[in-house]
């Protein structure tokens, strides 16, 4: 039997072959497995590209709804005008009515403008919620307004429905889904001299919140203007 003896050159030699082999080895390996993750990323690009481009379509699209809906209930409220004679005279502004209720269509005229803020903290109270604003508080300033007869109400300029809801998250207030801090502006459109006076009255609205410690602001006899609500919104 023949005894291989390596020459320290060879011995050397295959220590860097040996080495050589592995890092093609580890490198061919990195290299599969960059290729395959640059793969998995430009199909999950492309697929977020695709959503964010039906997205921008459902929202043009949504847009142009909007905008045809709008130019509809216009060219309604053009047809009942040229139709209306005295029979029909109380339908069309009971129709008109209805829809400032709802909030389909705009409006601007003289108002109030009714703004609640939190009071400063006071180190001396046990509880916070002493000193700041909550959904009740805009509840009974937005029930107030539409006893006195207010046409149509808005909080921080979001106009309100027949359908709208508040409540209270920390600290602020959500009105139909959306969020808004403090302090919280009320406006209304209507007579200006019933809404004042209901506002006012001696141990009401007002007075209320003053015990409440909210800081209350009424601006009278504003000129206030609304847009109509956008469909679904």
């Amino acid at each position: 039997m023949k005894h291989f003896v390596f020459s320290r050159k060879q011995f050397f030699m295959l220590v860097v072959c040996i080495a050589a082999g592995f890092i093609i080895g580890y490198a061919y390996n990195l290299a599969k497995k960059e290729r395959m993750m640059t793969i998995t990323d430009l199909q999950t690009y492309e697929r977020e590209d695709n959503y964010r481009e039906q997205l921008i379509d459902q929202q043009e699209r949504n847009k142009q709804l909007t905008a045809e809906v709008h130019d509809l209930t216009n060219a309604v409220r053009d047809y009942e005008k040229k139709v209306a004679d005295t029979d029909y005279e109380q339908v069309v502004e009971e129709a008109d009515d209805l829809r400032l209720m709802l909030g389909n269509i705009s409006t601007k005229g003289k108002g109030v403008k009714v703004t609640l803020a939190d009071a400063d903290y006071n180190p001396a109270s046990v509880n916070p919620n002493e000193y700041i604003v909550h959904e009740s508080h805009v509840f009974t300033v937005i029930n107030e307004l539409k006893i006195a007869g207010a046409e149509a109400v808005a909080v921080n300029g979001h106009r309100l429905r027949t359908n709208s809801y508040i409540r209270c998250t920390g600290p602020v207030i959500v009105v139909d889904g959306k969020q808004f801090p403090a302090p919280f502006t009320i406006e209304a459109i209507g007579d200006n001299a019933t809404i004042n006076a209901s506002l006012n009255l001696r141990g009401g609205v007002l007075d209320q919140l003053l015990h409440d410690n909210i800081v209350v602001t009424v601006e009278e006899n504003r000129m206030i203007e609304m847009v109509a609500n956008k469909q679904g919104v």
